[in-house]
């Protein structure tokens, strides 16, 4: 088995800490957000694909600490402002570990007249690379209904943590107390190669509970030649629930035949499509943790995206 790993590397991360028990706890990287405004000014805010998710979710929710978010960041002012501002949204900061030498990643975003954002990162030696990378130092994991990663929070890690990662949420999701949440979340550029990338998508969708992928994500991942050939594809996956994004059509799941879906009502305008599928998984999540039936998930998570396109950035205002 690819992942095979000694249950010793695991047991090495015990320190006896009482960890927090959460609704949603999840894992990845979040990065300061430079943003150019129509003045030619900048701004600067926090945003990551999980982090989004988990602002989403605690703002849904509406239960201060009941998400937390796993990363590690640095000791520098903007890593401050990132902890400030989790707090701010109710997040539970202490899975967030701090890097004595390391800093948060950084991107910047610029939109130009048509409307066409550009992107520039600052990530190849943020903290949060440094995630699980030690097998003497792996982060516990604390008790929570639902853990969501993405393919990005495994991109950035090293295969080792990926290994160790994949080895804890399989410990936690046998132990029946936990549902593992994934989002294949496909960027090329971030990935070794393709191959490689399969192959941990796979074995992370192998133990997914709560399946969360974007249409265009796994068509080009996997070579689909059709969106029917996705949600075929995740039909023989023994997933309790699936939702198969598709932006603004709206999402399916191959649990619920398609003549008897709800409809999904357009966005009133699309300003920005940034955190689009972040925000579809937030609405979704907690509407399962509220106990809602899979076709009032889907809703609730087109409704939410809906509402963010409508506004600028990563993360809108409450």
């Amino acid at each position: 088995m690819w992942f095979e790993i000694f249950r010793s590397d695991i047991d090495a991360a015990k320190t006896g800490e009482t960890m927090p028990s959460l609704k949603l706890l999840a894992i990845g990287e979040v990065m300061a957000e430079i943003r150019q405004d129509v003045a030619g000014g900048f701004a600067v805010n926090f945003a990551g694909d999980t982090f989004n998710t988990a602002i989403y979710a605690a703002r849904a929710l509406n239960a201060n600490g009941a998400v937390g978010y796993m990363t590690a960041v640095g000791e520098e002012p903007l890593s401050l402002g990132l902890l400030d501002m989790a707090k701010s949204e109710g997040l539970n900061t202490s899975t967030i570990t701090q890097h004595s030498t390391r800093n948060i990643g950084i991107y910047s975003v610029a939109t130009d007249a048509a409307g066409e954002r550009s992107f520039h990162y600052w990530r190849s030696e943020s903290a949060a690379r440094t995630l699980f990378s030690d097998s003497q130092n792996i982060p516990e994991l604390p008790e929570a209904d639902i853990i969501y990663l993405s393919g990005i929070s495994l991109a950035i890690l090293t295969p080792l943590a990926r290994r160790l990662l994949w080895g804890a949420l399989d410990d936690r999701r046998k132990s029946g107390r936990t549902k593992i949440a994934f989002d294949s979340n496909f960027r090329p550029k971030l990935w070794e190669d393709v191959s490689s990338a399969r192959q941990v998508m796979n074995a992370f969708w192998d133990i997914t509970d709560i399946a969360l992928p974007s249409i265009d994500d796994e068509m080009a991942l996997y070579d689909d030649a059709s969106e029917a050939d996705v949600i075929a594809r995740f039909a023989q996956r023994d997933c309790r629930r699936i939702a198969i994004k598709r932006g603004e059509r709206g999402p399916v799941s191959p649990h619920i035949d398609t003549s008897i879906l709800p409809d999904f009502p357009p966005a009133s305008q699309v300003v920005d499509t940034t955190a689009a599928g972040d925000s579809f998984n937030a609405g979704y999540l907690a509407a399962y943790l509220d106990g809602a039936s899979e076709a009032d998930c889907l809703l609730a998570g087109h409704a939410l995206a809906a509402k963010v396109v409508g506004a600028p950035g990563a993360i809108m205002p409450r």
